[in-house]
This record gives C-alpha cells, sequence and structure tokens, in this order.
C-alpha cells in the first residue's frame, strides 16, 4: 500500500461519514450550516491525527489490558485543547456546536482508527491516515451541511442566495431534513463507489 493511499482512503474508499457510517450522531446534529460542519470536521481532524500519531509512538509502551482507557486518556487531552481553544478564540462557532465537541472524546470514528490502524502503524502512515480520515469527515459534513443550508435557509456560509421573502424548505434545517439529505448523500455516494469499482 502506498504512503499516499492511506490519506487518501478516508476521501471516498473509506469515508467515514458515507461509508463506514461513522460519526453519525454529530453529523446530523451539527449540519444545520456550513459554517458548523466545517468547524466540526476541523476539531475532529485536529483530534484524529494527534491522536493518531501520539497512539503510533507510544503502541509498544501502552500495555494491552489497558489500551481503551489509555487511548481515551489520550484522545480526551486533544480534544480539551481543541475545547478551549475554539472557547478563547471562535465563541460563536463553539456555542453553535455545543456539546459536540467534548463528545469528540467518544466519536467512533477517533476510537475506531485509534484501535484499527495506529496502534498497528508507524507514526507516518497513523498521521496520513488521521488527515485522510479527517478531511473525509470535514468534506462529508460541509457538504451535507451546505445542502441543508441552501434548502432550508437559501443561503451558504451566511450569504443569502435568495430574496428574504423568498420561501425555503424549513424541513432541511430541522431533524427529518438531516436523515432525508444523509440518506441520499450515502446512495450517491454508493453510486460513485460502484461506478469506479472501488
Amino acid at each position: 500500500m502506498s504512503k499516499l493511499s492511506y490519506f487518501t482512503n478516508g476521501l471516498l474508499k473509506e469515508n467515514p461519514t458515507f461509508v463506514m457510517v461513522l460519526g453519525t450522531c454529530p453529523t446530523l446534529a451539527v449540519t444545520t450550516s456550513a459554517f458548523n460542519g466545517i468547524g466540526m470536521g476541523l476539531a475532529t481532524t485536529f483530534v484524529l491525527t494527534s491522536s493518531n500519531l501520539l497512539i503510533s509512538l507510544l503502541r509498544n509502551l501502552i500495555p494491552d489490558k489497558v489500551r481503551i482507557p489509555s487511548f481515551i486518556v489520550i484522545i480526551a487531552t486533544f480534544v480539551t485543547i481543541v475545547d478551549l481553544v475554539m472557547k478563547a478564540f471562535l465563541p460563536d462557532l463553539y456555542q453553535a456546536l455545543g456539546i459536540f465537541i467534548p463528545l469528540i472524546v467518544v466519536n467512533c470514528i477517533i476510537m475506531g482508527r485509534a484501535e484499527a490502524f495506529a496502534q498497528k502503524n508507524t507514526p507516518l502512515p497513523a498521521i496520513l491516515d488521521g488527515l485522510g480520515m479527517g478531511t473525509g469527515f470535514t468534506v462529508a459534513l460541509t457538504l451535507l451541511a451546505s445542502i441543508r443550508e441552501i434548502l432550508g435557509n437559501g443561503s451558504i456560509f451566511n450569504v443569502r442566495l435568495v430574496s428574504e421573502s423568498a420561501s425555503t424548505i424549513l424541513i432541511f434545517i430541522l431533524a427529518p431534513g438531516a436523515f432525508i439529505t444523509y440518506g441520499y448523500m450515502v446512495a450517491l455516494v454508493n453510486i460513485i463507489k460502484k461506478k469506479l469499482s472501488l
């Protein structure tokens, strides 16, 4: 496997959101606006890449019996950093994402990559895997959020695309709209993967 494929796998072939269907709770909850999607995606990417690196570096030192608790402590450390930095420098985004920032600690994408990849590989592949999975997650959240924001609010990145008096499809910024959009996006990614024979 080439080093580049460690990164590219997370974009489409093993996209954590649309292919592996991981991290669904924050995906559906925070994607009411494109800013929220990018913010959550970048926060998760930082935690994923950093924790993958540290777990990979410590993989031979962590005893098997305390592997999962050790991973949680490492991941929680990076989540705390993200939480404090966002609270200090991006208070509006911090408010919008709310409880989903601290919940990155138990995000299946991060725990899954720590267990399945980081602890079995050297630092460079672990970093590339974290960046690839994080980028795939960020792109997925941003796409999903953009579609929901355009259809539900008539805007994208808070820029109005239609007049204030124009009708929008309110359901798309509500929970049912998240499920509808997510379902169509998963189907579309499966069709693309089939056409590309991935």
